[in-house]
């Protein structure tokens, strides 16, 4: 019996706008859900680590809640036998006695165009000379999926006779592996935008707390005008110690701000005190006190160089090799005798100083390593 081949036709498609959606959903969960997972590690954020592993398994559930009518449908769905013949046949691999096995198959349904599929089946070293280029074998295929071509190792003897009689010829390729993607090459590129869409909507959220502004005492030194006395501060004065906190929107780099806060320190002193060590950041002031009757090396808080203290910063910020400065404070001591100026800088690429004396002229240089 010889079978004449019909032009092969396309495979039924599925819906291609809903399989899209899918894929793009998919894509955004996947992105979404790394992304969570990439930044809850950065920030120490539990919650969204939780979101990160909770959100892909919801939807793996959700998708085999979706998914299980349609496998019981296709479970039900009676496949179709039919004839094909043997184009070519390549173990793939395997170490045991069943061996993957890729067959080019010719498939001639009755009453239907011949198509070439390619499918790899699982044979028995035993059985492997029983299958060779030419001959015809018994195939199975759900109607719906024709590309799902699987050999029937012991065929009905009515199908057996048909298959030791019949002859095929060989259907033009191109040969189906697999099911059709729906949407192609559209469908993939929209999965990757999905994806990377929804690793940028987790980044964006918490890209204040990533990326966001340096926080007030992080502030370079500002460029602002001279201060007004009437802005908000916060003053503490002991007699050990004084604190001068600034209100937001202020900097004691600001023309004059410094000066001002340390006066609000020793004002109403019957006598001027000298001070052990002064500490200033963006808006914050401390002042350590030398107690009465102590003999430790102190300074005159007048000596202090205000003018240049401002320039020291900014030279300490933008000269040692620190690119993204974090945090910097100056700190002013006399322990040696000599009233000396420290700007330490830290950031991404460490830590860096410089030294200078009091008169504020740099007397000395630590870049960051």
């Amino acid at each position: 019996m010889t079978i004449t081949l019909a032009p092969p036709s396309a495979p039924p498609t599925r819906r291609t706008s809903l399989v899209l959606a899918r894929g793009v959903l998919t894509g955004a969960v996947i992105g979404s859900s790394l992304a969570a997972l990439a930044v809850g590690t950065v920030l120490e954020h539990v919650p969204l680590l939780i979101g990160g592993l909770a959100v892909p398994l919801a939807y793996g559930l959700l998708v085999l809640a979706a998914g299980a009518p349609g496998r019981a449908r296709e479970a039900a769905v009676v496949p179709r036998t039919a004839l094909a013949m043997i184009e070519s046949l390549r173990a793939t691999g395997g170490e045991t006695s069943d061996v993957p096995v890729r067959f080019d198959l010719t498939v001639a349904p009755d009453g239907g165009p011949a198509y070439r599929v390619e499918s790899t089946q699982f044979v028995n070293l035993v059985d492997l000379r029983d299958y060779e280029p030419g001959g015809i074998v018994v195939v199975q295929y759900p109607p719906h999926r024709p590309w799902a071509v699987k050999l029937v190792k012991r065929p009905t003897p009515e199908w057996e006779d048909r298959a030791a009689g019949a002859r095929i010829d060989s259907a033009p390729g191109p040969a189906l592996a697999d099911e059709p993607s729906p949407g192609g090459t559209v469908g993939g590129y929209l999965t990757l935008l999905a994806l990377l869409l929804g690793a940028a909507g987790v980044v964006l959220v918490f890209r204040g707390e990533l990326f966001g502004a340096e926080e007030p005492t992080d502030r370079p030194p500002s460029a602002a005008g001279p201060a007004d006395p009437g802005t908000s501060s916060t003053t503490i004065v002991s007699a050990a110690s004084g604190t001068v906190v600034l209100g937001p929107g202020q900097s004691l780099f600001d023309e004059g701000r410094l000066r001002l806060a340390v006066d609000s320190l020793t004002k109403g002193d019957s006598g001027k005190r000298q001070a052990l060590t002064v500490v200033v950041q963006d808006r914050l002031l401390t002042v350590v006190f030398i107690p009465a009757g102590s003999r430790a090396p102190g300074f005159d808080l007048d000596d202090l160089p205000y003018p240049r203290i401002p320039a020291l910063v900014r030279e300490a910020r933008t000269t040692l090799g620190v690119r993204s400065p974090k945090t910097w404070q100056l700190t002013a001591e006399s322990l040696s005798g000599a009233l000396t100026l420290r700007v330490g800088v830290t950031g991404t690429d460490g830590a860096a100083s410089l030294e200078a004396n009091g008169r504020g002229e740099i007397v000395r240089r630590v870049p960051a390593r």
